[in-house]
This record gives structure tokens, C-alpha cells and sequence, in this order.
């Protein structure tokens, strides 16, 4: 996968994606498995957004039963199933426990038989998923004994125990959304990261491409980009290149929720996800119980915790988590279960993306979006050629980014096109049957590499593992001993390859999206030093970048609170 602007700027596309988040880059490489010539660009790196920032939960639906929608809830489960299918390394199931208590609404025969119907609904889940492990379970009952044996810190008068369902969970949101861009770039697709769009181009009242902006590091430089037909998919991006009143008329940006979480330090007791009735409610639900639920999680050696929501009005940009909101969120989890105890040194690292919502009715009453926004602008405005998708939930982004094709596709003057098989169709080093036995094979071919490392290894990469582990080894036999980046599990072999085969051009692209060094926590700074070490020999960095690049890395680290443990 090479970045050429040449090529970008040098034909004319039949569809161009703008934006490279999880919607945008479904999108192109949906477009490119239908032959069409296909262009996707992104403003930052791809993933940066609130993709990489979300729950990392791949949905099924199950809290649809509240509202009485079952077609968004098989939806949901559709989507679920599809990346549990196609990208089997980078998202498994997540067993989630509902304490329950005393009778009614908090009991478990009701809620039992809620989760009883959402099997019923969900009864072709596991269809063609190769790897038993990425099935999902029916539901589950736990006895009080039970859920105290994996959880006592819910004991509390009435607790007669709990139910299971299971959802999804991604190892590394940003990953995926690569794993996206690479499927595309695989089937022909011509994509950039660190491309602006700034504005339309015209012909008439008809769209044929962006004028762009380079914003790579010492770059600047503008490119036109020519299609036949565009997806605007920028997320909260996405409405301010529909900022000119005179072809758009008075738009009016649509409500945003800022979607917050935090990790601690808490290495995780259990496989299981607890539910924890929190202190908002959905307003819009037909049946609910006491209030919405958080989670805690466990997410790789670290515990998960959210989901807060925000009506958000400023600019993405301005999106943050600041540190006296994580003190009031513990505080909360702290109410919900005492025996929790999380202190505010126990935080590593707090996330926040925006996704669209629905209007505040106070801050504990909210109505939370439920679709993403689709905009026909050839319907609503008069304009040819251009297509909005504001997607909202990471699940959906496969079906949604197919839906919006079709909107956009119904302007296509060619031979009709049918839908690719995205359903089915296994992404980038997702073509895999067994996770564990793959695993297994690289082991025992590899012994002197570390069990954590291979772990990774398979997790982000898939098959490509393999190519990274030749790499690793640069002609050893099989007992070589692995070049680590100082302090951490990562190889020096993945920044090498993140550089030359992934498009990582700074830093932080490397340490937040392509390895796992800034995943959970601060790497440390002789992680930072050693990584960018690497990406200078690859990319011929002077002393000063390499250090600004460490400077500015530190920066977003310290964006979201992620501090060291031990600086130095």
C-alpha cells in the first residue's frame, strides 16, 4: 500500500470516498470488490477519528429490544456475525454478565426472556463462521454464587444472580479500519492519508471531485481530484464541506454526541464484561429497566469502562476528555458498585469520537441516536453526483457504507452493479478458519519469540504475520532472537513494516494505530525514542523531526491523560 498523490490527481475516478474512518474506507473497498475505479482520502491518518476512539464493542442489537426495533436489531446482529466472518482475528465475542435482582424489570425471568427472544431473533448468528470460538453463545443464566465467584464486588441485597449474552469486541479498532483500506488498496483502490478535501468541484450543478490539500509533514501542496460520483463519509467532518449556502442553502448541522471511555490499570479477573446500571436513561425506549447500563470491560490486560454521552455542539476538534470529567465518572461507577473502588491513578488512558445523536432532554434523560445519516443531495439540494453519509455505530459500518453506494450508485450511467459479497468476502489477513491454531503454527516455528508478541501479531495482522515474522528474522533460523522496540512486546520489524507497507508517515500513526505500543498506556519514552529511531532510518528524518515528531506524540499522548507510569 504506497501513497502517490500523482496518481490522485491524474485520472478521473468513478467514485471518490472522502474520508477514512470506518465508514469511508467500508465504502471504498465495497466499490472497488464492484470494479469501480475508486479513490479514498483522509485528513489525518486513517482510523484517527472516532473509530479509533470508540467502546471497541461490535454490537448486535440486543438494546433495540427496549425500543421495539427488531428490523435495526437483526441488523445489527447481520453486522456483527459479518466482521465475526471476515475478520476473525481482529473481533471476538464478549460475554457480558446482567446482574440481576429481586422481581420485575431488574429480575431475571424478565429480563431472561427478553434475551430469550433476542436468540429467537438472532438464530442464523454463526452462519459460515469458520472458527467455533468466534460463535456467539445463547443466552445464559448464572446463579447469585456465580456472579459473586466472578464478580463479588456486585454483592448487595436482592442480587439473585445474572444473565449472559454475548457481543462482539475488537482487538484494535484502528486496525481494522486499515485492514478496511488495505482490502481496497488490494483491489485497486487509490488511497491517502493526510488528504484534506477543501471543496467541491464543479460542473454545473453537478459534483466531479474535491480540491485537496497535502497536510502530510513538510507537505502542503494542493491536488484536484476528479470523479465521476463522491461519497462524502468525514463523520462529524462531513457537514462543513457543506458549508456554501448558495448550492446547500442554510444546512443545519446535525446533533452530535461526544462518546467517552476510560482504561485503568486493572488487569482483568475474569473473560466476562460487567453490566452496571449507570445514572442516565434512554428516553426513548418502550421498556427499561432502573437506567442505562455501563460496562466494565476486560480489554487485553487493561479493564474498559463506559460508555458516557455528551451533547456536543463545537467543532471536532475541540473534542475532548477533561481530567475532571473522568474524576466524576468514577465517582459514578464508584455509587453504582462501592466495591469497585477505582481511583483516579488507576487511569491510563480516556478516549472520546463523536457520532450523531438526538436532541437533550436534560443531562440525565437523553435520546441517543440510533441511525446514521444518509443525505441524497441530488434529492434534497438539487446537486448531482455527491452523497452524505454520517455513520453512527462502528457495527454498522459495512451495511451502512453498502446502503450509501446504492443511493449514490443509482446516478451510475454504466451497466447496473450488483452488491459485492463485503458480507463474506475476508479482509486483509482475515482469510483464517482457527485464530488459536494459526497461533499455534507460528509458535512452534518461532519459539524464541515471545508468547505476548505472537499474540499481537496474529491479533493485528492476521496471516500477514507471517510476513512479519520473515522480516523479524532477516535470514535467522527459527531460534533467532526477536529485535523488540525498548521496553514493550512490539517488534522492530512491525514499525519497519507500518512504515513501508502501511503508510504510517508520523509518530503517532505508528504508536496509536499500528502497534500496540500506546494502545492501553504511555509505551514509556525510550519506546517513543526507539520507534521514531526506526521510522528515521526508514524515512531519511533529520534530528529535528525525529524529535518533534517524539514532542508532538507526547502531546496527543498527554491528550488523553495517558502519563507515565515511570518517566525518565
Amino acid at each position: 500500500m504506497q501513497r502517490s498523490l500523482s496518481q490522485l490527481a491524474d485520472r478521473e475516478f468513478d467514485v471518490l470516498v472522502i474520508g477514512g474512518g470506518a465508514f469511508g474506507a467500508a465504502a471504498a473497498w465495497d466499490a472497488s470488490l464492484r470494479g469501480l475505479s475508486v479513490a479514498l482520502i483522509e485528513q489525518e491518518d486513517f482510523g484517527a477519528g472516532a473509530s479509533a476512539e470508540c467502546f471497541k464493542f461490535v454490537h448486535g442489537g440486543i438494546r433495540y429490544l427496549q425500543h421495539g426495533n427488531v428490523k435495526r436489531l437483526r441488523a445489527s446482529a447481520r453486522e456483527r456475525s459479518a466482521l465475526l466472518r471476515i475478520a476473525p482475528h481482529l473481533v471476538q465475542p464478549m460475554p457480558v454478565v446482567v446482574p440481576t435482582f429481586g422481581h420485575g424489570r431488574n429480575g431475571k425471568a424478565f429480563l431472561g426472556a427478553g434475551m430469550r427472544v433476542y436468540d429467537l431473533l438472532t438464530m442464523g448468528r454463526n452462519a459460515g463462521i469458520r472458527d467455533a470460538t468466534r460463535h456467539i453463545p445463547a443466552t445464559q443464566f448464572l446463579s447469585r454464587s456465580e456472579v459473586l465467584n466472578l464478580f463479588p464486588e456486585v454483592d448487595r441485597p436482592g442480587l439473585t444472580g445474572g444473565a449472559v449474552f454475548a457481543d462482539g469486541q475488537m482487538y484494535s479498532p484502528p486496525r481494522l479500519v486499515l485492514a478496511l483500506v488495505q482490502s481496497a488498496a488490494a483491489r485497486g483502490a487509490c488511497v491517502a492519508n493526510y488528504v484534506q478535501a477543501v471543496e467541491f468541484l464543479w460542473e454545473g450543478a453537478r459534483v466531479c471531485g474535491v480540491r485537496a490539500r497535502d497536510r502530510a509533514p513538510g507537505a502542503g501542496d494542493g491536488l484536484e481530484i476528479r470523479a465521476r460520483l463522491v461519497l462524502n463519509a468525514a463523520g462529524p467532518w462531513a457537514e462543513y464541506l457543506l458549508a456554501d449556502r448558495e448550492r446547500f442553502g442554510a444546512h443545519e448541522r446535525g446533533h452530535f454526541s461526544r462518546d467517552a471511555c476510560f482504561i485503568v490499570r486493572r488487569p482483568p479477573h475474569t473473560h466476562y464484561a460487567l453490566a452496571i446500571p449507570g445514572q442516565s436513561r434512554d428516553r426513548d425506549t418502550l421498556v427499561a429497566r432502573e437506567a442505562r447500563h455501563l460496562f466494565a470491560v476486560p480489554w487485553r490486560d487493561y479493564t474498559l469502562i463506559g460508555v458516557w454521552h455528551r451533547l456536543f455542539a463545537e467543532r471536532p476538534d475541540r473534542a475532548i476528555v477533561e481530567d475532571a470529567e473522568i474524576a466524576t465518572w468514577i465517582a459514578e461507577m464508584n455509587a453504582s458498585c462501592p466495591a469497585l473502588a477505582l481511583q483516579r491513578e488507576e487511569v491510563s488512558y480516556a478516549c472520546c469520537g463523536l457520532v450523531p445523536f438526538g436532541a437533550a432532554a436534560s443531562a440525565s434523560e437523553l435520546s441517543f441516536g440510533k441511525e446514521s445519516r444518509f443525505i441524497d443531495h441530488r434529492a434534497v439540494h438539487g446537486i448531482a453526483g455527491l452523497v452524505t453519509l454520517i455513520g453512527i455505530r462502528y457495527t454498522t459500518a459495512r451495511a451502512d457504507a453498502a446502503s450509501a453506494l446504492d443511493l449514490l450508485l443509482k446516478q451510475w450511467s454504466g451497466a447496473p452493479l450488483a452488491r459485492s459479497s463485503t458480507e463474506y468476502t475476508p479482509l486483509h489477513g482475515g482469510a483464517i478458519s482457527d485464530v488459536a491454531a494459526l497461533q499455534a503454527e507460528l509458535a512452534s516455528a518461532n519459539s524464541a519469540v515471545p508468547t505476548r508478541t505472537l499474540t499481537a501479531l496474529v491479533r493485528n495482522h492476521g496471516t500477514e504475520a507471517h510476513e512479519l515474522l520473515r522480516r523479524a528474522r532477516g535470514g535467522a533460523d527459527a531460534e533467532f532472537a526477536p529485535a523488540l522496540v525498548d521496553g514493550s512486546d512490539t517488534l522492530v520489524a512491525e514499525v519497519e513494516h507500518a512504515v513501508e507497507k502501511e503508510m504510517a508517515l508520523r509518530l503517532s500513526d505508528v504508536i496509536l494505530r499500528r502497534t500496540d505500543l500506546g494502545s492501553g498506556a504511555h509505551p514509556g519514552r525510550a519506546a517513543l525514542r526507539a520507534a521514531a529511531a526506526s521510522m528515521a532510518a526508514a524515512l531519511g528524518w533529520s534530528a529535528a523531526r525525529l524529535d518533534g515528531e517524539v514532542t508532538a506524540t507526547q502531546g496527543v499522548l498527554a491528550h488523553h491523560h495517558a502519563l507515565e507510569a515511570n518517566p525518565v
